[in-house]
């Protein structure tokens, strides 16, 4: 954890103040002591100018220049403001480019000025003695600027300058052996601790257990070797000179270098930081396609099912039909319910998360959008509602099929049996060798025979009416009933045409035959209607009946109340025809004629009246069961009917009540109190269910009741199923609200009462309070906050706040804003200043430094990623970080 901090003093012997001798770590107040001993030395000061040499050229080779000797190269000040402004970063005043002695001095007065204003109090150095060329003072001054822009910028653990780089030093050392760092002078003597920092940082440049405690300057020559050739630190010690002169000019070098060694591991964490934020993000960002590829591939492959409108022959199939689409919505379908709502809300964690970590926003797929995911589930709730309703016309169109079918095959079957022999009795020529009264009787039995065939004729025209509307209905039998029917049409032309032939014959023949029973002739004319009157009686007393409600079936049993109280006529007048046929009897009897007692003018006997009789008086009591067992089934549907009305209508205001009261809730206090109490209230809406499902229950008996309509409630359980998911939705994604709010706070160091206080002035500015501000409240509630506004910044900010231009401001777009105005983030720049560092200040880096600087994976990552670099001095291999940097902000189309 190494931060960067201003930190001013420093303890040297050239003739810089920072602060009192008391005030000083005790290893400062032994350099300066050994500082002064060796302060004339010769041979020290020879040391000193090669290792500082050293130093300022590893800085001024980036802005392609160098100096040869220390005292002669910065007397002009060209190139000490030029070392000032590379290390800084920052620019100097315009330097003076005469070759005069006062401009000289106004240079170097530039540079000591500029060095005072970083708060370094300069004490007995002048810009006479470096533009003179004094040693010592020249000297001092580049130890004192090492110090303040090399060195006491750095803190560990609120520890400062050297005493934080003391702390890490040791912590890094702590392993090895013989090596106890304690200052920066004796404890680096024996070159081990150089060694350990570098066999830490890169274990293989060095074999520290071959390493010889009695070798100091083996081993300091040979960490200063390594570090100038694998690590790009300058080799500012050499083991030239006497002993003496290494040990005192390696307390400058101990520092220099380790604060190398730290510059580069920062480097390399800051990267690795950044790194692992971006892979989580790039994680999220494959979980969220993937998921919205299964969701969307389910919706794709379920909605040609629920638009397949290919109907069924049966009943029973389209029950079964009726019975999947069922499973379907109480247990395929709820399962993606949620996952659609987890997609959503996962997708605005991600979105949040970006915006936190200064990212772009997630841009999904071409298609996986959460608007598009929307638009599929709205398609995929169309064809679901249109294909229940499909379903269930169906079943209706069906049951009215099978029972005009029914209806049909009676009524074809009753015709049949009627016509059946007629045409052969039309073609006989009896009336050829019979008498007149034969022919007579022939005759009236035609008569009775044309009346019989017109009492047959609405009987025909309605089979030809049933068939039709089973065509229009599209009977899956339809071909066969027409063919049924057409014969039976045909047949009844047939008959017509021989009947009217018929008639013909005998009227040409009546002429010749002049007697004829009236008794059989009144028989037949009477006995025929009344025949039809009770055909037509059992074929209504076996109709089939479908009705929908109570006063339906009440209509039938009045009509059927209605038909018995005409039985007592009826028998009436059967017992007249009775006694027509008894009167011929007598009189056939009384006068001894020889003739049959049959009729010759009709084919009705009395037995056959007998028999359709006792079949009308058996019918009755069949049809008054059948009616009442309708009666108690309708009565039965009503029960279910206000069984379901109840609960519905007491489900339903609950739902629209939770939703109202939902939308108008107030939540104030600590977010994660707010969480507490929308999840409380999730719960008791999530305990409700219960009632939801017996509902169901209700609900599919009603179905298999086969009843459509209920005029005791104005809700269907469609209804209660959308405002049960709506009501589940929004509480969800107001929880959602709520953990962003959290996440945003979280992440971005905003406190409770800042997040109150943004609360606050969002609600006290949402003067509608539906959740949103117009521009004209967002102005005033960013003017109430202290916000000096002009009409570009007020634009520019909208841009950010209401980036599609809806002309409101939602509550998390106010946060977003809030927090991006107090939080401080990683910017691209950084991540390129860090990348700059681990590539020894090229503009380019190669893979084995990745793999070298950061852990294996997250090196694999960038060299995957990064673009060729083709700039200047590019060689093979080169990688384009700073491509790579703006990328991962969203500043390049990398």
């Amino acid at each position: 954890n190494v931060k960067m901090q201003m930190v001013y003093g420093n303890g040297n012997g050239y003739g810089c103040a920072g602060g009192g001798r008391g005030s000083r770590p005790r290893y400062m107040i032994q350099e300066e002591e050994w500082d002064r001993d060796l302060l004339l030395d010769p041979a020290w000061e020879k040391q000193q100018r090669k290792t500082f040499t050293a130093w300022c050229n590893s800085h001024l080779r980036k802005a392609g220049t160098q100096i040869e000797n220390i005292e002669e190269d910065f007397r002009n000040g060209l190139k000490l403001m030029l070392l000032l402004e590379v290390i800084s970063g920052e620019r100097l005043p315009k330097p003076d480019r005469g070759k005069m002695r006062f401009h000289k001095i106004a240079n170097v007065n530039k540079a000591l000025d500029y060095i005072a204003s970083k708060g370094v109090k300069l004490v007995s150095i002048g810009a006479e003695e470096i533009v003179d060329g004094n040693v010592k003072m020249t000297l001092g001054m580049i130890w004192t600027i090492i110090l303040r822009f090399a060195i006491q910028d750095i803190s560990v653990e609120e520890t400062s300058a050297k005493e934080g780089l003391l702390l890490w030093c040791q912590r890094k050392t702590a392993p090895y052996r013989n090596v106890n760092i304690q200052n920066f002078h004796t404890s680096w003597k024996d070159g081990l601790g150089l060694c350990a920092l570098i066999h830490r940082h890169r274990p293989d440049l060095i074999d520290y257990s071959k390493l010889n405690k009695d070798d100091p300057i083996g081993n300091i020559n040979l960490a200063m070797e390594i570090a100038e050739k694998h690590l790009d630190i300058p080799k500012m010690l050499d083991a030239e000179g006497e002993r003496k002169i290494v040990f005192t000019n390696l307390c400058k070098v101990s520092v220099l270098f380790t604060y190398c060694v730290l510059q580069a591991e920062t480097a390399a964490n800051r990267i690795c930081k950044v790194l692992a934020v971006n892979q989580e993000n790039e994680r999220l960002m494959e979980e969220y396609e993937r998921l919205a590829s299964e969701l969307l591939e389910w919706i794709r492959r379920t909605i040609p099912w629920l638009e397949n409108r290919t109907p069924e022959k049966t009943m029973q199939a389209m029950q079964k039909k009726l019975e999947d689409f069922r499973d379907y919505r109480r247990k395929h379908k709820p399962p993606k319910v949620q996952e659609k709502c987890q997609l959503e809300i996962n997708f605005n964690t991600l979105q949040t998360k970006l915006r936190i970590s200064n990212r772009p926003a997630f841009m999904p797929s071409e298609g996986k959008m959460v608007s598009d995911i929307a638009g599929a589930w709205q398609r995929l709730e169309q064809a679901e509602k249109g294909y229940e309703e499909w379903l269930l016309n169906e079943i209706r169109r069906l049951e009215r099929v099978e029972h005009l079918a029914e209806k049909f095959r009676q009524k074809a079957s009753t015709h049949e049996t009627w016509a059946y022999g007629k045409e052969q009795i039309l073609l006989q020529k009896d009336y050829e060798s019979a008498s007149l009264t034969e022919v007579r009787a022939l005759l009236r039995k035609h008569e009775a025979f044309e009346s019989d065939l017109a009492a047959h004729q609405d009987r025909v025209e309605q089979i030809a009416a049933i068939a039709q509307e089973l065509n229009e209905l599209d009977y899956h039998d339809a071909v066969n009933v027409n063919d049924r029917c057409q014969k039976i049409c045909d047949q009844w032309d047939r008959l017509g045409t021989l009947t009217q032939k018929r008639r013909e014959a005998l009227e040409r023949t009546e002429k010749l035959l002049e007697t004829i029973d009236q008794l059989h002739l009144e028989f037949a004319k009477r006995a025929a209607p009344f025949n039809n009157w009770m055909e037509g009686a059992m074929e209504d007393l076996q109709d089939m009946f479908i009705v929908h409600s109570i006063e339906e079936i009440q209509s039938l049993i009045t009509a059927h109340e209605q038909f018995k109280a005409t039985l007592p006529e009826a028998d009436g007048e059967r017992q007249s025809i009775m006694a027509i046929q008894n009167e011929v009897e007598k009189v056939i009897q009384s006068y001894n004629i020889r003739i049959s007692s049959s009729n010759p003018y009709s084919t009705v006997t009395m037995d056959e009246l007998r028999a359709k009789w006792d079949k009308v008086k058996q019918l009755v009591p069949i049809r008054d069961q059948s009616l009442q067992e309708e009666l108690a089934r309708q009565h039965a549907n009503e029960r279910l009917r206000r069984q379901f009305a109840a609960q519905a209508n007491a489900i339903g205001p609950w739902i629209q009540n939770k939703m109202e009261v939902g939308r108008s809730i107030q939540i104030t206090g600590a977010l994660e109190d707010q969480m507490n109490q929308l999840k409380q209230y999730e719960h008791n809406i999530i305990n409700y269910k219960n009632n939801i499902d017996k509902l169901e229950g209700d609900h599919q008996l009603i179905q298999e009741a086969l009843v459509f309509d209920n005029k005791h409630t104005n809700y269907t359980m469609e209804h209660i199923r959308v405002g049960w998911e709506v009501l589940l939705t929004t509480i969800a994604r107001t929880i959602n609200e709520v953990e962003t709010q959290i996440l945003t706070r979280d992440a971005k160091g905003i406190t409770q009462e800042q997040m109150n206080e943004f609360r606050a002035s969002f609600n006290h500015f949402d003067r509608r309070k539906n959740g949103l501000m117009d521009h004209e409240d967002f102005r005033a509630c960013l003017i109430s906050m202290g916000y000096d506004l002009g009409e570009a910044e007020f634009a520019r900010i909208m841009t950010l706040v209401d980036p599609n231009g809806q002309g409101t401001v939602t509550f998390q777009s106010f946060i977003d804003f809030m927090t991006r105005e107090t939080a401080d983030t990683d910017t691209a720049e950084q991540v390129i200043a860090s990348f700059r560092i681990l590539a020894s200040d090229k503009p380019y880096i190669l893979a084995e430094e990745l793999r070298r600087e950061l852990p294996p994976d997250q090196a694999q990552y960038c060299i995957k990623r990064m673009p060729a670099y083709s700039g200047p001095g590019s060689v093979p291999g080169a990688l384009d970080y700073t491509a790579f940097s703006s990328a991962l902000y969203g500043e390049s189309d990398l």
